[in-house]
């Protein structure tokens, strides 16, 4: 009896570890992609409230689930180097955000669900059917931004009374861009406000845009772009330069030095995100899980640049706001 308990002893000792590890092979795993960042510490706010709404939800590195993480920092071509990635790795779900990155991860998988944490227009960039009904491996949170072009531009006619020539920097490559300019030019109809177009395919195309409107545009409208989040700095630097309040995407803009900002709020966003990724892990289908539209948007003001530019903030405008950075 002995001998055949310690013969079973040493047959299951010879086999754990290979046990083990394929037990650690089905651990669920998510992609997360960083489309214009280059490392964890400058995904802000985004990536921790993703992380920590999973660990609510019972999803814990390491131990419940594993995470690959990539960084594409701004360039069009990691991201689908990246998401090819994810595809040989086989990650059961991928995280990412901005229309651009979303538009070449489906591009590369019809397969892996794919949850977008904002993306402007879902449904004009052909990324989803419906936002009832997405239909396709892509789902997620809208970010609703050609929704509120004009009450962004109300608010920076708030700041500047006299606004009357408006410069719009985007980058024409991006179907989001477009469908965001086309929007804003419709508000600034209605506020009776010229607009100067300054379109852009690279990078390097920024600097001398911006030297076009010097002297000739009152403010700057910056749109939801990878690459200009990327060169957010830049473009602040380049604007106080050429004395454009700047009105930018969300808050990590204004805390590089953007004037004000009026967007979803990102860690609610990345929250809700981390809510499709639960579903999705525990079986749902990516094209039946409605898209869904955000409730919180967040106010921010640069009181630092509004006095480098020689503006003052109307109290009741900072007493609206939900940040000011000083």
């Amino acid at each position: 009896m002995r001998r055949r308990e310690f013969i079973a002893l040493l047959g299951a000792a010879a086999t754990w570890p290979r046990g083990a590890r394929a037990q650690q092979k089905r651990l669920p795993s998510i992609g997360f992609l960083g489309t214009s960042t280059v490392s964890a510490s400058e995904e802000g706010q985004r990536l921790p409230a993703l992380l920590q709404r999973l660990n609510e939800l019972g999803w814990v590195e390491g131990r419940t689930v594993g995470i690959e993480y990539r960084w594409a920092g701004g360039r069009a071509e990691r991201v689908s180097e990246f998401a090819a990635e994810y595809l040989r790795l086989k990650v059961d779900v991928i995280v990412t955000y901005a229309t651009p990155a979303v538009i070449a991860v489906k591009q590369i998988t019809s397969d892996i669900p794919i949850i977008f944490a904002g993306v402007a227009d879902p449904v004009g960039t052909g990324l989803v059917a419906s936002l009832a009904r997405p239909g396709g491996n892509a789902t997620g949170v809208s970010l609703q931004t050609t929704d509120i072009a004009g009450k962004r531009l109300e608010l920076l006619r708030e700041i500047i009374p006299s606004l009357r020539r408006l410069a719009v920097l985007a980058n024409v490559d991006s179907t989001n861009a477009v469908l965001e300019m086309k929007e804003v030019e419709a508000a600034a109809r209605a506020l009776q406000l010229e607009i100067l177009p300054l379109e852009i395919r690279r990078a390097d195309e920024i600097t001398p845009a911006l030297e076009v409107v010097k002297g000739r545009a009152q403010a700057l409208y910056v749109s939801l772009d990878p690459i200009m989040n990327a060169h957010r700095v830049r473009i602040n630097i380049l604007a106080v330069g050429a004395r454009l309040p700047t009105l930018v995407p969300f808050r990590a803009f204004v805390q590089a030095g953007g004037l004000m900002s009026y967007a979803p709020s990102q860690p609610e966003v990345f929250r809700r995100a981390a809510d499709y990724v639960d579903k999705i892990l525990r079986g749902a289908q990516a094209a039946e899980i409605p898209v869904e539209q955000p409730t919180k948007f967040d106010f921010l003001i640069n009181l630092t640049t509004a006095t480098a530019l020689g503006l003052t903030i109307p109290p009741s405008l900072l007493a609206r706001a939900d940040e000011v950075i000083e």
